[in-house]
């Protein structure tokens, strides 16, 4: 017995998203030609953030899959994010 279920994702879906990710890769670069200073690395990175968040959502997937497999794929990220983030501090303090 298979506890898989099937959903199948609209060409809508995937035109609004392809759409999204233009615009954000829009705006990266519209933020790379503003000189913020140290706060052009964190606007890059959140941009880049949010545009993989959008292809795990949607593209493989994790929108459909049960809650504890979003849990664990959330908290596998953060950790990811932290380790990243306490780089970012050692780099900026030296």
């Amino acid at each position: 017995m298979s506890t898989e279920s099937k959903h199948i994702v609209s060409y809508k879906t995937f035109i609004i998203v392809w759409a999204l990710l233009l615009f954000l890769t829009a705006v990266t670069v519209w933020v790379a030609q503003i000189n913020l200073g140290f706060l052009n690395v964190v606007a890059a990175l959140a941009v880049a953030t949010t545009k993989a968040c959008i292809v795990i959502l949607f593209f493989m997937h994790l929108k459909y899959e049960n809650k504890l497999f979003k849990i664990s794929v959330f908290m596998t990220f953060l950790v990811l994010a932290l380790f990243i983030g306490f780089t970012f501090f050692d780099v900026a303090y030296r």
